[in-house]
């Protein structure tokens, strides 16, 4: 009687899941998990030796998601991120909802992305912080458009300073809709009260990407600048936030 011929053994990476010769689907998980894992490994690596500038924006993708999902394959998941929203900060800047919408993006997934622009924004804060605001324009506005052009509605902040142009508090005083966010010039006198503040400046983002602003946009800031001189607040600047660039009222003689 003829012996059965052995499988035949082509060339066959690990991390190919679909089939394996010869291993019953439990050896070949563990062969898809060591893969996975020298690969992880070698990223890791490749970062520390090399630096940040070393990794695509895929593969920075795949290094937070490995932290939330230690036993998945996150390559597709970071893949299908940057082809839904188009770029790394496009992801983090993401709602969560849209981020669980994903497949592969639960909950552990969507805070390990929030956790990083919520640190990226942490980071460009504080630096803003160290200095008097006007003499560190550039800064301010870097942050203000990581803090905002990814927002799918309007978001009206105040940055409130104290009387040497140092940043006391950034707020977000308003959620609106997609082209309004509500702002109300008393309550902005009474926060600058409150926080002994002796200037501001103003912030919203137009999520259509355009930044050039509305006639109530001019209208607004015309009222809450009056409403701050009464209490000896000066508005410094509205800064309004688009997709790829931002504009200023002061700059546009709007102010």
């Amino acid at each position: 009687m003829p012996k059965t011929p052995p499988p035949a053994r082509g060339h066959l990476s690990l991390g190919d899941s679909s089939f394996l010769p010869g291993l019953s689907p439990p050896a070949a998980d563990a062969a898809n998990a060591v893969g996975a894992e020298g690969h992880r490994l070698r990223m890791r690596q490749r970062l520390l030796k090399a630096g940040p500038e070393s990794l695509a924006d895929h593969e920075m993708l795949e290094m937070i998601l490995f932290i939330a999902l230690p036993r998945r394959d996150t390559k597709p998941i970071a893949r299908a991120l940057l082809a839904r929203f188009r770029s790394f900060g496009g992801v983090v800047g993401a709602p969560v909802q849209e981020l669980m919408a994903v497949e592969g993006v639960a909950e552990a997934a969507a805070a390990a992305l929030k956790l990083v622009q919520a640190a990226a924004l942490r980071m460009m804060r504080q630096e803003i912080a160290t200095a008097p605001v006007l003499s560190s324009w550039d800064r301010l506005t870097d942050y203000l458009t990581a803090a905002m052009q990814h927002e799918r509605t309007e978001q009206f902040r105040i940055l409130f300073l104290d009387n040497r142009n140092r940043l006391i508090a950034d707020e977000v005083q308003g959620q609106g809709t997609v082209n309004h966010a509500p702002a109300y010039p008393r309550e902005v006198a009474r926060r600058c009260l409150e926080l002994h503040a002796t200037a501001v400046i103003l912030a919203h983002n137009h999520p259509s990407g355009e930044p050039a602003p509305s006639r109530d946009d001019v209208a607004l800031t015309a009222e809450i600048a009056r409403a701050a001189a009464t209490i000896g607040v000066t508005v410094h600047d509205h800064i309004v936030v688009g997709k790829s660039r931002w504009l200023s009222f002061r700059a546009e003689k709007l102010l």
